[in-house]
């Protein structure tokens, strides 16, 4: 079994945005509402968190989450690395160092943002993590494989991954045709798309769908998601009967 569940969907102010008043901040309905963008994946016994962002505390109490096998980071931005140290509790019970995959540069801005957990005598209650740099190989957690997709975010190189069926992308405004070849039948795809207008260093919806016919999976899902988007019943309408919008804690399960 292969399932996967949108942790948060929100883009890096998160929806409601402090001060703002427009439609889908003030919406009552809980699929406007949106934590930062992070990911949780199950692959048989082995669990998978990618990305964490400063929500991540509230995201893994709201969805029962007790193990992680390995971190998988997208990149270094604050939406995506600064609630690192709210797994402390899951590594007091596992009672194991908790293993982290990104790039070299990624590695480098969480060992000095999270310095305390890598000193050679810390502090009696510093999490303990494992860092493991990744480049364009292949590499395993247990014996789950797990393809990186070279993606560019602006100028910024950061990485997508393909694990089992799934291909998670957030943050995406490039992906050379050279990564396609990790993209063939995929079952389902995750991708970002920020708004209906066209933004500098993510894809808007446009851009979106188009990236998500090229590649063809039998189920696309959106995420990285801002207010600027529209409500979630009104894009959704908008949508081919493939594609969905995502929503904090949206699930998906692949049966294999």
């Amino acid at each position: 079994m292969q399932k996967i569940t949108l942790l948060g969907t929100g883009t890096s102010q998160g929806v409601p945005v402090i001060g703002c008043n427009c439609d889908v901040c003030c919406s009552n309905n809980k699929l406007d509402k949106r934590l930062r963008t992070s990911a949780f994946i199950e692959i048989g016994n082995t669990r998978l968190l990618i990305d964490a962002g400063p929500d991540l505390r509230q995201q893994l109490l709201r969805e029962k989450i007790e193990s992680i096998d390995a971190i998988l980071m997208t990149h270094e931005h604050k939406d995506h690395l600064a609630g690192l140290d709210d797994v402390r509790p899951i590594y007091f019970k596992q009672n194991s160092p908790i293993d982290i995959f990104g790039m070299q540069r990624v590695l480098s801005v969480i060992r000095k943002d999270f310095d305390y957990a890598f000193k050679e005598n810390p502090y009696p209650g510093a999490p303990a993590f494992n860092l493991h740099p990744v480049r364009r190989d292949i590499f395993f957690v247990n014996n789950i494989e797990i393809q990186p997709i070279q993606v560019r975010h602006l100028t910024l190189p950061i990485l997508g991954y393909r694990i089992a069926d799934i291909v998670y992308i957030t943050d995406a405004s490039f992906i050379s045709m050279s990564e396609f070849r990790y993209l063939q039948n995929v079952e389902l795809l995750v991708i970002n798309s920020l708004r209906i207008k066209e933004h500098y260093s993510h894809f808007n919806l446009e851009q979106a769908l188009d990236f998500i016919n090229k590649v063809a999976p039998k189920q696309a899902v959106l995420t990285h998601v801002s207010h600027e988007i529209g409500l979630y019943h009104s894009v959704e309408k908008l949508l081919p009967k493939n594609v969905t919008l995502g929503y904090d804690g949206f699930q998906f399960i692949i049966d294999k």
